[in-house]
Parts: structure tokens; C-alpha cells; sequence
């Protein structure tokens, strides 16, 4: 062990965990962020996490982040990393219980109550309704909504036995999604809940939990008349989102991811943690 370390919080945001690090006094002056976000969400050699959260000065709101997922790449939204850096700035008294912050989707705003973080999220734009792509030789039906990331979703009748690994790796990658790529979501609905599984890119694997994915499964179930704003969507982790959004309108009005957030840990990363 070497250095003071560097402060950290992590933070778990109905399924998906985030480091989170005041970067407001420059502690991350020098260091290779990309790579350093790669090294700390390594859950077998470092901490483990599906992202990193810096959160930064801004002259236009109550702070800015920069978020990284765990293999390093940027993302320009997360729902559920939004939510926790919502907490994590009330908490450490960045921001008031009201706040916006800034991201590379836009500015978003954000209120905090308990555990309880209601976050507006950016403009849903790029709908696409029932398209059909092949994959090893197999046709897939998919509708797309970019939330702040692109999001393709399959709505299916066996969400259990779905290959969510295998299929969702090969439609995130598939030359429909180039040159960004897509997340990739497995629904159903069941009395007008929506059950979703989820592949993540950047995490390139099934997450317990996705933010920006809920809301797109969300939304095209209403579109499809499976379900009503708000809608509660079911995550692979047994939590449950609410997603609000207007339905009669074209561009859903405002649309608000909302759900509880769990403080894990506060700690220190120390270089043997992001330099091996």
C-alpha cells in the first residue's frame, strides 16, 4: 500500500453499483481515466463496480459528472449512475435536494428523497418500431429508442430461457447499431408490468439492473398498449423502476426515471488498486 488513496463512495442503484469519487479538488490530476475506470470496476483484481462516476465543477449547474463504464469507454447517460450521483451530491453537500448536473446527453435534474431518487432523464429520441435484423442465421424482431444511449428492445414470451449473454452480445454489435452499438433489452409484460433482462454495452454483459433500459422498455410497452405511465419495470435484480412519461404525446413529455439507491461503502483506492 502506497499514498494516502483516494476517496471513494460506492453506491447501488437498484442492482447497478457505481464508484464515486469528488473530483471537484482535482485528485484525479495526472492519471489516465479511461484506464483507471477499467483497473477499479475489475470485480476479480480491483473493487469491482459497472461504472465510474467523477464528479466535477460545472459553471452552469450544481456540478458536472464524467462517467465511465467498467471497461473504460464513455457514456453519455446512465439512468441508474444518475441517481446515485443525485444522492452522493445531497449527501456530501454539493447539492440541495433539488439539483440538475451536467452529462454529455444534456443537463438533467434530479431530486433526492432518503434512498429515494427521482431523475429526469433526456429527451427520447430515434424511435423505430418493429425492425427486423439476422443474427447466426436467425431473424430478430426489435423496436429502438435512444434514452440518453441507444437501447434495441425485443419484447418476448420466455424471458427466463432468453440466451441474454450470447443474443444480446451479437445484436449490440451487429452492423444495424454501427458505429456506436446498442444496449440491448429482453422484455415481457405481464398485468401491465414490465419484466426486462438486459446487455450492457460497456459492461458487455447482463447487468442486475439497467436505468436508461427501463425507460425505453418501458415506453415502447405503453406504445404497444402492454402497459400505462407510470409503469413499474421489473429488473433482473428484483427491484422495481418507475418510469414516468406522457403517453399522448409524440416526444412523451417529460420522462422521469424513479427508484430506491443503497449506500454500500465509503473507502480509499490506493495505486495497487487501478496499477497492476
Amino acid at each position: 500500500m502506497s499514498g494516502r488513496g483516494i476517496p471513494f463512495s460506492k453506491i447501488n442503484g437498484s442492482g447497478n453499483d457505481f464508484l464515486l469519487i469528488d473530483n471537484r479538488g482535482g485528485l484525479m490530476e495526472g492519471i489516465d481515466r479511461p484506464a483507471f475506470a477499467s483497473k477499479v470496476c475489475d470485480r476479480s483484481r480491483s473493487i469491482g463496480a459497472d461504472g465510474l462516476i467523477l464528479v466535477e465543477p460545472s459553471g452552469s449547474a450544481d456540478f458536472r459528472w464524467d462517467f465511465y463504464n467498467a471497461d473504460g469507454s464513455r457514456a453519455e447517460m446512465c439512468g441508474n449512475g444518475g441517481r446515485c450521483a443525485a444522492r452522493y451530491a445531497f449527501a456530501r453537500k454539493i447539492a440541495g435536494k433539488a439539483m440538475a448536473f451536467e452529462t454529455l446527453a444534456g443537463t438533467v435534474r434530479a431530486s433526492v428523497s432518503g434512498r429515494r431518487v427521482k431523475l429526469q432523464m433526456t429527451r427520447p429520441a430515434g424511435l423505430r418500431l418493429d425492425r427486423t435484423l439476422t443474427l447466426a442465421g436467425k431473424r430478430y424482431t426489435y423496436s429502438f429508442l435512444d434514452t440518453g444511449v441507444p437501447h434495441a428492445v425485443l419484447f418476448v414470451t420466455d424471458l427466463e430461457r432468453v440466451d441474454v449473454a450470447g443474443v444480446g452480445r451479437g445484436i449490440r454489435r451487429h452492423k444495424a447499431f454501427a458505429p456506436r452499438g446498442t444496449n440491448v433489452n429482453f422484455v415481457t409484460v405481464r398485468d401491465g408490468v414490465v419484466w426486462a433482462r438486459t446487455y450492457e454495452r460497456g459492461v458487455e454483459g447482463e447487468t442486475l439492473a439497467c436505468g436508461t433500459g427501463a425507460v425505453a422498455s418501458g415506453i415502447l410497452a405503453a406504445i404497444r398498449g402492454l402497459a400505462a405511465p407510470p409503469v413499474a419495470v421489473r429488473t433482473s435484480g428484483g427491484e422495481t423502476l418507475t418510469i414516468h412519461f406522457d403517453a399522448g404525446r409524440k416526444d412523451f413529455g417529460e420522462v422521469f426515471l424513479e427508484g430506491d439507491t443503497s449506500w454500500s461503502c465509503d473507502g480509499k483506492i490506493f495505486e495497487e488498486a487501478y496499477r497492476y
